[in-house]
């Protein structure tokens, strides 16, 4: 694995045994841990130390994970990735979790590939969020100023493309789904499909119809991603 893709990660967690497959798979992955079996312990290290992502789980002594992630979304200066990890896997039980800030959620039993996968994803999003100015392949996106630049070139989009280009770029290379994005632009007030095939189709008309190949592309039945290999051609339906 590329060092540039290691993480420093603190485990929040009082069974010794998960914590030992844990750190074992996942520091041959080249990842570094730090290590918390208290929810306090867990709490003042987070405060403490820079971490790139914390897997806390729930149940935990003096302090459980509920209450260890609010209080760092209270207290800590910059907000770390929490990936929340539970036996509990009831709806109530992830509405909580997010609700006091956790980024992602995971039940036990739980791959330990999987893991990683989520925690990899989970610190790219975060980076990604966190950065003003972000290139992926031949795009520039400045956040701040709204704009984006491919190959050099500098495009106009309107805010609802910047919104959708944004959304698809965070989640890279992971498809957003139809629903997913609509959730995303428009809220719980969906829209209709039309109007969604009409900013998808104007966005391609800026960001892709000029250049050898589109970026911006569908996965039929499922939704949408960015496509940054040449062969990988984006499709031109919406």
């Amino acid at each position: 694995m590329d060092n540039s893709a290691s993480l420093h990660v603190l485990l929040v967690e009082d069974q010794q045994s998960i914590a030992a497959n844990i750190a074992e798979y996942m520091e041959a992955k080249g990842h570094v841990f730090d290590f918390a079996s208290k929810g306090i312990q867990g709490r003042d290290l987070a405060l403490e130390n820079y971490y790139d992502l914390i897997i806390l789980d729930l149940n935990l002594p003096t302090m459980d994970g509920i209450e260890v992630c609010q209080q760092l979304r209270e207290k800590a200066e910059r907000h770390i990735p929490i990936l929340m990890l539970t036996a509990r896997d009831s709806i109530e039980d992830k509405v909580a979790g997010f609700g006091v800030g956790a980024d992602d959620y995971l039940t036990k039993p739980f791959s330990l590939q999987e893991l990683e996968v989520r925690c990899l994803a989970l610190s790219r999003r975060h980076r990604l969020q966190a950065e003003t100015t972000q290139t992926l392949g031949p795009l520039v996106i400045d956040k701040q100023r709204k704009t984006v630049v491919r190959d050099g070139q500098v495009l106009s989009l309107s805010t609802m493309g910047f919104k959708i280009l944004n959304i698809l770029i965070e989640a890279y290379p992971q498809v957003v789904s139809r629903s997913e994005l609509s959730r995303k632009l428009w809220g719980d007030e969906p829209t209709e499909s039309d109007a969604m095939r009409s900013h998808i189709y104007q966005l391609r008309t800026v960001i892709d119809k000029p250049f050898s190949y589109p970026v911006i592309k569908t996965v039929f039945g499922v939704g949408f991603t960015i496509a940054l290999d040449h062969d990988d051609k984006g499709e031109k339906t919406s």
